[in-house]
């Protein structure tokens, strides 16, 4: 939720590497005894508002940025986070939501990308545990 949408991103991109990655660390060194592989999944809910929708600007003091991220608003870097976790494979699926902040009954809930909707990731989610757990 806003108002600090620049500042909470950060923190939720760090948040996010760093959690799959003492993850995985974990997983190989034996930590959690003799498991199958792990399943590992994200789920990100952004508040749906003006400011978290709004273009962001960029500034390239020392580096260019990567196109996708100019006049990106910060939904649309959070996207791209969760599809960045997944092709980078820190993750199995992501799903990213964005809901009105007073939206209680759950109607205003949006999926701005089908690929990281919340179905597939609850398919995914179940086909693990049932072909590895079940």
């Amino acid at each position: 939720m806003g108002p600090s949408f620049g500042n909470n991103f950060s923190n939720r991109v760090e948040e996010a590497i760093g959690s799959a990655t003492d993850i995985w660390k974990a997983y190989r060194e034996h930590a959690f005894s003799e498991i199958p592989k792990s399943w590992l999944g994200y789920v990100f809910v952004l508040e749906d508002c003006p400011e978290s929708n709004a273009p962001v600007s960029v500034r390239e003091p020392h580096f260019k940025v990567f196109p996708v991220f100019r006049q990106a608003s910060y939904a649309q870097r959070y996207e791209e986070l969760c599809r960045r976790l997944i092709q980078e494979r820190l993750y199995d699926r992501a799903a990213f939501l964005m809901s009105k902040r007073d939206d209680l009954d759950g109607g205003s809930l949006r999926e701005p990308n089908r690929e990281l909707a919340f179905l597939p990731f609850a398919r995914d989610l179940l086909f693990h545990v049932k072909t590895n757990l079940g």
